[in-house]
């Protein structure tokens, strides 16, 4: 687009304010006001995306905006919160174009419309290096009932939402597209990884379902070994027992393990999932399966929680323990 750039109020007026929400006076105050419904508390959670770290800079601006939104709500899910709100922090490098921002607005209120929560304010500023994207989104409970991640007790079954491993599969056949095992998957395949790496689905349908159910929750996002050893932390003698084959996969990742076994290693250790992870009492695991279900999202049982201390301890069909060279994603290793 040619002519001159308009400045931060205008680009805000331009692509923003549509999209905000009440409590927000259209963007044109320093902050806004959001109260929570009588009984509830108000859940609280941040994440940032960072160009050529969580995303691609060539990905289309709409997708990018949809992935920022959802693994925030991802996190809300997890907590057994209803999205009620956003913040936005958006960073832009010297070469934005007016074009990208249109595209991010409308993939952002696409999201904010699916997943029922509204922009309420933020930051616009422009970057010296890559473009980042920073979202704090705001959720409700009933009062007290928010999910914690390190409340497993022993003899719990640890659950799993949807299928693990697409979206790390999805990031490597980027990096790697003429990878041989790549070269074994149909377009169908293909597609399906590619588009879980950069369209995460946030479990909402779960929040419900996991303030009823579980003792323990958290999502999926910087991979299953590791984010597992997260949730058996806290120093209370627990620890993970987790059966390899009962672990979900889908079709695609199933065909593309086919074409590299150490694929497998991928598929458990690799981030941006974003499903559900929790512990469900025995008694309660079935009625929480049918109801997930009912609700649209399948759920597996993929373990137990034992007594002990240590690392969570996957194991193959014929009995042995498969370890991992790296358990989870880290920005800083």
């Amino acid at each position: 687009m040619s002519g001159e750039r308009p400045g931060e109020d205008a680009l805000i007026a331009r692509y923003f304010a549509p999209l905000a929400g009440e409590g927000a006076d259209g963007l044109r105050d320093d902050a806004a006001s959001l109260t929570p419904r009588p009984g509830h508390d108000l859940v609280l959670t941040a994440d940032a995306l960072v160009a050529g770290i969580h995303y691609f800079p060539e990905d289309p601006p709409a997708s990018i905006a949809r992935k920022a939104l959802g693994v925030n709500l991802s996190d809300l899910a997890a907590k057994g919160a209803q999205p009620r709100a956003y913040l936005l922090q958006l960073g832009l490098p010297d070469d934005w174009t007016e074009a990208w921002l249109a595209g991010f607005s409308a993939g952002l209120a696409e999201a904010a419309a699916a997943f029922g929560c509204a922009l309420l304010g933020g930051d616009t500023v422009r970057s010296p290096g890559a473009a980042f994207i920073g979202v704090t989104a705001l959720g409700e409970v009933p009062a007290g009932r928010m999910v914690r991640r390190q409340a497993a007790r022993i003899g719990d079954r640890v659950c799993v939402s949807g299928t693990i491993g697409d979206a790390a599969l999805g990031l490597a056949l980027r990096l790697r597209p003429a990878a041989a095992w790549a070269a074994g998957l149909d377009a169908d395949e293909r597609g399906h990884l590619l588009d879980r790496y950069l369209h995460p689905r946030p479990r909402l349908p779960l929040a419900p379902l996991l303030r009823r159910y579980a003792s323990a929750a958290m999502d999926v996002s910087d991979g299953l070994a590791g984010d597992l050893a997260k949730m058996m932390g806290g120093g209370e003698g627990r620890r993970a027992e987790i059966a390899v084959p009962s672990v979900p996969l889908s079709a695609a990742a199933r065909a593309a393990i086919a074409g590299d076994a150490a694929l497998l290693d991928t598929a458990l250790t690799g981030g941006d999932d974003y499903e559900i992870l929790c512990t469900v009492p025995p008694e309660a695991t079935e009625a929480f399966r049918a109801e997930a279900a009912a609700a649209g999202v399948p759920v597996a049982v993929i373990g137990e929680v034992v007594a002990g201390e240590g690392s969570p301890r996957f194991t193959t069909a014929e009995g042995a323990s498969r370890s991992f060279a790296a358990g989870s994603f880290s920005h800083f290793r």
